[in-house]
Order: structure tokens, then C-alpha cells, then sequence
């Protein structure tokens, strides 16, 4: 069949009509293949494999900061810490108005256009003239690029005088050292029980969710298992260390939580270690691994299936095609999945038992201890329009540009800042004004809807920028997050007790 492949490209190539672009049929061909196996097997040509692993490779080179485009202008919205730009002293608020003497303010310039002059191989140089609003005249740095971090745990922070939270956005390769490391924090600032959250975490490294889900299990606990029609069972054990195999554990989970996500919630819930709040998770018991191809491109090729410790198999069917593979979140939302327990619907054939007796049940997903339904009370059309249009992101910056002087004298810190800020009535006027400008007019029904959820946002957003820390963002918005409420009832209460969940 490959002889076949091979036949035909060199028939085209010699007799075909029209000139034809060979990269692109390869490319398609390669595409198509793949298409007929599995949704997670892909293809990624050379020019996007970089970029593609970054996020999970967990570094970048480049100048390290973060920024927005803001009135045709690139405006500095934060510096990484560590990176070059933070070490020269580039602050927040600063503009970038030339590159290596080229002019891109007022030029109508796009972020890719932005990351392409500003990344770079480490140890290159690159020139950039800054305005600064307290300064009269532009200001030169030349910087050398370098290894930037990413980081995947986007918040560290103790929910209550004895519970500490802990949000991991993706299984990176630093994720598990950037854990260890927010652990000790809380468990020195009086951590006693532990809220994971792995909402919107789509997985990652299969490694390291079975790292981070041997933090909670004691040694010899099985924690997943893989198999493949070329791959031999391979078990992997929890060991004899773990930063958090004491204490109560609450994992924050919902239906786009999947793959290491999946490894790590049912592992935990498998050996009854803690309790998964939210909603079922997404369903992906894959496993990819890369394979590089001759022109540098490489194919991500599905190599086993993995099964949780009871021997659940969580991966949605996909035998009806990549459409109705990707429609199955829709579906759950249709059929009322989201908003009911009661309206998803388990296969006796799927019941299995954890190591406490309780029932489970594989196929689609891991089903959480803890129903918490879709909040949808907050959400207008108001509220959609404010973000299609990125009105509430856009004015924190601006707001923050023309105040940040004044605010920080008066809220020098976080802390002080989460006692007494308040979005009153004139800093909400000048945001509905600036969301008109946006065209998104003031909407009173909407409003009265969203208020609540469009203060909160703002609030959090203004927190992150101002005090350059995801974690006080989290912290904020964590306030109308009801899965997260749920988690803190929890465990207050006798629930981890009535599930027979082990906080020993």
C-alpha cells in the first residue's frame, strides 16, 4: 500500500495538468490518513512544530514581557520575572514605539507581527525605543533575549486560614516542580486541605499527571495503566514520596478537563484519596507520542489507551467521525448534561468499584463525586457582546495606563487592594463609556443580569495588572465560582466523610 502512495505522487508529478505545489499535496495526503484513525493523532508541519510544543516544553526565547495593543500602540502589560526586559527595568505602562529603528506605533501592527520582531534565538540582541509617561524623551535598551519561562500553575493561594488553592492550567514539563513549590508555600502559611483545580486543563504530559498524582497517593498505589495494540501493559506505582498524601484533597474538574487531567482525577478518586467536584470531565484516554519526519515536520501518533487504577476506560467513542467526535460538547449542552446529573445516562457495563466500594463508571469521561451544574444565571447578551469584543480586557489596560500612579498609592498591595477597592459608580460610568466608544451600548436588563459577574471580572483583571499575579485574579473571581464554593463547603463539612473519602 505504500509502494501505491509512492506510485501515485510520481504519476501526478509527471502527467498532472496544471503545476502542482508537492508540499501541499503531501501535506493534505498526510492530513487525510490521520483523519481515519483518531481525532488526537496529527499531523504538524516544520514551521509550526516549535510553537505547537512551547506550551508544554514550558519556555520560549525572547524579551519576556507581556503585552496588548493599545490605541495602534504596543503597550507593556506586565514583565515576566527573571526575563531580560524585567532585569533592564522595562516597567508596565511602557510603549514600545520602535524596534531595531523601524517604527510600529501608529502603523496598525498585529501581535504575530509583535512576537515575530520581538522573539529570537537566545543570546541575540534587539533594539527598542520606549516611551515612558514620566519621561520627556524615548528611551533606548538593547536587550539580549533569552530563555523565558511558562509557567502552568497559574495560582497559589490560601482560600481560607487552613484550605490553600492551587490551579494547573496544563501538564507542562515544569509543571510538577512549579507544584512542589506552591505546595511548600501554603503548607508554610498553615495548609491543612487542598482545593486542585484542573478546570479548562486539557492535559499534557502523561508523565508528569502520573508525577503529580503520586504528590497524593502513598507508595505501591497503582495510578494508570496504558496498553496498545503495539505497546505492552505498562503500570506505573505511586512511590514513597508524595508532598500531600495527608489531608483533605478536592479536585476541581468540568468538561474540558481531560487527558493528564483525567490521569490525576481518576487516580485520586480511584484509590479514594479525595473528591472530585464539577462536572464529568471531557474523555480522552489516548496516548500520543511524537514522531519526527525527514523534512522536520513530525506526526503526533496515538500509540495506547489509558485506563484508570480500576480499570476504567474514560475516552468518548469516536467511531462516528472527528464531527461528531467535536459536537459531543454541544451535545452534553442540548441534552441538559451540563445542568443535571440526573440527565447523563451510565451503561451498567461501565460500573466499576474504587478501592472503598463506591461505584464509578468509566466511558466518556471521569464523573465527579460533587455535581456542580453550568452557571448560567450571570450570562446576558450583554455580557457575550462586552467579550466578543474584549471591551472588558481592553479597558483594565487603558484604565490602569491613566491611573496606575494613583491606585498603587493607594492600594500599594494586593491585600490592601481586596479590603477596599470598590468599582463604584463613577469607575463603572467611565467603563460604560468606554464600551460605547467599542459599540457595545449600555444595556439596563443586561446589566442587571451580568452586573455582578462584569464587576467581578473587571475587578480580578485590574488586580492582575496592577500587581502583575494571576493568582490575584483567581482569587478574586474564585468569589462567584460555585464549583469552587462547593469544594470549600466540602470540606468543611461531613462530605468527604459520607463518600467514604480517606482525608487520612
Amino acid at each position: 500500500s505504500t509502494n501505491k502512495i509512492a506510485s501515485l505522487f510520481q504519476i501526478i508529478d509527471l502527467f498532472y495538468v496544471d503545476t502542482v505545489n508537492e508540499q501541499k499535496v503531501v501535506d493534505d495526503g498526510i492530513r487525510s490518513m490521520l483523519k481515519d484513525l483518531d481525532p488526537h493523532s496529527v499531523y504538524i508541519p516544520a514551521d509550526e512544530l516549535k510553537e505547537t510544543n512551547e506550551p508544554l516544553v514550558g519556555k520560549f526565547e525572547g524579551i519576556g514581557v507581556q503585552f496588548n495593543i493599545l490605541q495602534d500602540t504596543i503597550m507593556v502589560t506586565n514583565t515576566i520575572p527573571g526575563g531580560p526586559s524585567e532585569k533592564l527595568g522595562i516597567m508596565a505602562g511602557d510603549r514600545i514605539v520602535n524596534i531595531n529603528g523601524e517604527l510600529v506605533a501608529g502603523i496598525k501592527i498585529k501581535n504575530n507581527d509583535v512576537l515575530k520582531k520581538l522573539r529570537g534565538d537566545k543570546g541575540t540582541k534587539v533594539k527598542v525605543d520606549i516611551y515612558r509617561r514620566s519621561e520627556p524623551n524615548l528611551i533606548p535598551f538593547e536587550i539580549t533575549r533569552d530563555k523565558i519561562p511558562l509557567f502552568s500553575v497559574d495560582a497559589t493561594y490560601m482560600a481560607t486560614p487552613e484550605i490553600g488553592y492551587i490551579k494547573i492550567s496544563r501538564f507542562a514539563d515544569t509543571t510538577v516542580d512549579e507544584f512542589k513549590e506552591a505546595l511548600a508555600k501554603l503548607k508554610t502559611a498553615g495548609m491543612k486541605s487542598l482545593i486542585l483545580d484542573l478546570q479548562g486543563n486539557g492535559g499534557g504530559y502523561l508523565n508528569r499527571a502520573i508525577e503529580l498524582a503520586d504528590e497524593f497517593l502513598p507508595d505501591k498505589k497503582m495510578i494508570v495503566y496504558t496498553e496498545g495494540r503495539a505497546q505492552a501493559r505498562q503500570e506505573n506505582y505511586a512511590t514513597t514520596t508524595g508532598g500531600f498524601e495527608k489531608g483533605k484533597v478536592a479536585i476541581l474538574i468540568d468538561e474540558t478537563s481531560a487527558s493528564a487531567s483525567e490521569i490525576v482525577s481518576g487516580a485520586v478518586q480511584d484509590w479514594d484519596r479525595g473528591l472530585l467536584i464539577g462536572r464529568r470531565s471531557f474523555g480522552k484516554r489516548l496516548v500520543q507520542k511524537p514522531y519526527s519526519l525527514p523534512d522536520g515536520s513530525a506526526v503526533r501518533l496515538t500509540i495506547a489507551h489509558y485506563y484508570t487504577p480500576s480499570g476504567r476506560c474514560i475516552q468518548k467513542s469516536y467511531e462516528k467521525g472527528d464531527e461528531s467526535y467535536d459536537d459531543d460538547l454541544s451535545n452534553r449542552l442540548k441534552n441538559g448534561e451540563l445542568y443535571s446529573r440526573d440527565s447523563i445516562k451510565f451503561n451498567d457495563s461501565l460500573k466499576v468499584y474504587t478501592n472503598g466500594k463506591r461505584v464509578v463508571y468509566g466511558g466518556g469521561g471521569v464523573m465527579p463525586d460533587v455535581f456542580v451544574p453550568l452557571d448560567t444565571t450571570l450570562n446576558s447578551k450583554y455580557w457575550q457582546d462586552l467579550r466578543r469584543k474584549n471591551v472588558p480586557g481592553q479597558w483594565v489596560i487603558s484604565y490602569i495606563d491613566e491611573n496606575r500612579k494613583d491606585l498603587l498609592a493607594k492600594y500599594p498591595t494586593f491585600d490592601s487592594f481586596k479590603k477596599s477597592f470598590v468599582l463604584d459608580e463613577t469607575r463603572m460610568n467611565h467603563f460604560f463609556a468606554f464600551a460605547q466608544k467599542q459599540e457595545v451600548p449600555y444595556d439596563t436588563a443586561g446589566f442587571k443580569t451580568s452586573g455582578l459577574l462584569i464587576k467581578t471580572v473587571l475587578t480580578g483583571s485590574l488586580a492582575q495588572n496592577l500587581y502583575g499575579s494571576v493568582s490575584n485574579y483567581y482569587e478574586i473571581v474564585n468569589n462567584i465560582n460555585h464549583s469552587f464554593k462547593e469544594a470549600i463547603r466540602a470540606i468543611n463539612d461531613k462530605t468527604f466523610e459520607r463518600n467514604k473519602v480517606a482525608a487520612n
